[in-house]
C-alpha cells in the first residue's frame, strides 16, 4: 500500500491551495483518512480527519478555512485550504487507515509529505 500526496507549493497569504492524497496497492477498504502537518522545529499535528462515511473533524486553527473531502472510488482524500496564513507553512502529510484484506486488521499508512509555504 502506498499513499502519494501532491499539490503543495508556494502561495501568498490569503490565497488557496488544494492537496490530494491517493492510495494505491492491494486495498480491501480505506477507513478514516487524515491530514497532518509539521512546521520547522515543531511536532507533527493533526489538521483534519474524515471517516469512511465522510464525517469530518478539524483542528481549531483551521476550522472554517480548510475542508477535507474524499472520493472513495478513487481512494483519494483532499484538503482544500483557503485563506492561508504564514503559520500554515509546513510539510503536510496524509495518513490512511487501510485494510489490505478482510482477514487483516486495518493499519495506518503515511504519505511522503508535500511542502506548503505561505509567504509574501
Amino acid at each position: 500500500v502506498q499513499l502519494q500526496a501532491s499539490g503543495g507549493g508556494l502561495v501568498q497569504p490569503g490565497e488557496s491551495l488544494r492537496l490530494s492524497c491517493a492510495a494505491s496497492g492491494i486495498i480491501a477498504r480505506v477507513n478514516a483518512m487524515y491530514w497532518y502537518r509539521q512546521a520547522p522545529g515543531k511536532q507533527r499535528e493533526l489538521v483534519a480527519g474524515i471517516t469512511s462515511d465522510s464525517n469530518t473533524n478539524y483542528a481549531d486553527s483551521v476550522e472554517g478555512r480548510f475542508t477535507i473531502s474524499r472520493d472513495n472510488r478513487k481512494k483519494t482524500v483532499y484538503l482544500q485550504m483557503n485563506s492561508l496564513k504564514p503559520e500554515g507553512t509546513a510539510v503536510y502529510y496524509c495518513k490512511g487507515r487501510i485494510q489490505e484484506s478482510q482477514y487483516r486488521l486495518p493499519q495506518d499508512y503515511w504519505g511522503q509529505g508535500t511542502q506548503v509555504t505561505v509567504s509574501s
